[in-house]
Order: C-alpha cells, then structure tokens, then sequence
C-alpha cells in the first residue's frame, strides 16, 4: 500500500499544474490544460460539483471522474433530505474517507488524482487539497502537480495579503501570477491551456474557459516583462493531465 501510494503521488507530480487561493469573499482556482497532440482538444481541468463547490485536478483524470460523481451524489443527496448545501468540510471529509479504502484494502489502489476543492458556505470561502494518501488540509493557497513549487514560491511570498483582498479580480490575477510560473520557457498562458474557476458569498461556482479568460490574462500581460524568472524543466507525462 505505501508503494502504491507514492506511485500515485507521482502521477499527480506528472499532472499539469493547478492551484488554488482563498480571499475574503472568494476562493479561486486556476489550471493549465494539456492537449496530448496537436490534433487533439485541451483536457478540461475544472468540474463543478454543486453551486457552492468545484475541483480542479492534477493526475489520472479517469480517477478524479470517480470522485467527482461521488462528490456530487453527496451534495445532492444533502440537498434532498436537509434542503441546504453539504458544508465544505463535511464534503473534503467524505471523500478522505472513500479516498482511504483504497490504501487500506489489497487488491486496490489509491486514487490517482490530487484534488484542489474551491467552496464556499456559510462559514466563507475554503480551500482544500486532498492528495492519493487520502489525507487532506484546508489551505490558504496551494499549487500542485508539474512544477509547481515555482507557484508554490509566489504562494508563499505573498500569502499574508490574500485573506484581505476583497476584489475577484485581484485575485484571479494573483493566481494567474503563480501559475505563470508553472510554465516551460517557451510558452505562455492563453485563452486555449488556461481555466479559471471561482466561488464567493455572492456568485455560485463558475468555470470560464476560452475567450471568456482573456480580459483576466490582458489584466497580467502589462507585467510579463517585469516578471520572475522562468522555472527549470521538468518532465511531463501525456497520460496525467
């Protein structure tokens, strides 16, 4: 089992990156998207779970479509018998659980896919990442999958002003900062491998794709030349997005 878990940890290692940061009002997600040819579509990143919650995944994504239906049938069935939203912690909580069987039963194995889980309920907005072990943390801001600790750095630098800030935008550009980061040297963000999702007090979750994350990316373009450096290579697996 302790095998099997650090082989599914490197399945999300392989994944493209995504992250997530938690605001006053908002919590936002952000995710490259993979497309394994040129032929092919970009890989969606971001799924809707309820109207106050989704996930943005790094790994196997037939695993994180496991999860997902799960993580949904939940909050409905919440819904049903209690007529309100399953808090955030409830849901992370439920899907540690479903997640822990597979480290713990022989004949299967855990769970591909890190989770990044963007909600929010009456208590705010949350930020949660759960990893293959099964184990998960509530998070000010998180980066995972391939090169993502340069995210990570950017994270960390600037973790203190996020709880304060209260404008979506803001936000979703210091995401998009980070996320920056991730890239190889020799590409950049566009409308085409980047999505955007976000939560608040005030708006259900929602996911822009395509054309609908371009003003987001004109709001970083001005300070591309002003910015870090690149980070180092890395490997990239085609069967992990």
């Amino acid at each position: 089992a302790v095998v099997s878990t650090q082989s599914t940890g490197e399945a999300v290692k392989q994944g493209a990156a995504t992250l997530g940061i938690k605001g006053k009002n908002y919590a936002v997600v952000v995710a490259l998207k993979r497309a394994s040819s040129d032929l092919s579509s970009h890989q969606k990143k971001i799924i809707p779970i309820d109207e106050h919650a989704g996930i943005s995944i790094a790994g196997l994504t037939s695993d994180a479509r496991i999860l997902s239906r799960f993580m949904r049938t939940e909050c409905l069935n919440h819904r049903y018998v209690y007529g309100s939203p399953l808090s955030i912690s409830r849901l992370v909580s439920s899907v540690g659980d479903k997640a822990q069987t597979g480290t713990q039963i022989m004949g299967r194995r855990p769970y591909g896919v890190g989770l990044m889980v963007a909600g929010c309920d009456e208590t705010g907005p949350h930020i949660y990442y759960i990893c293959p072990s099964s184990n998960f943390y509530e998070c000010k801001c998180m980066a995972i999958g391939s090169r993502s600790q340069s995210a990570r750095t950017y994270l960390e630098r600037h973790k203190d002003e996020f709880k304060n800030v209260e404008d979506l935008n803001e936000l979703v550009a210091h995401a998009l900062r980070a996320l920056r980061d991730c890239l190889p040297n020799d590409s950049e963000l566009t409308t085409k491998n980047v999505s955007v999702g976000y939560v608040g007090r005030d708006c259900t979750f929602t996911v822009k794709d395509d054309d609908e994350v371009a003003d987001y990316l004109k709001s970083i373009e001005e300070e591309k030349a002003s910015g870090g450096a690149a980070p180092d290579g890395g490997e990239e697996a085609m069967e992990t997005q």
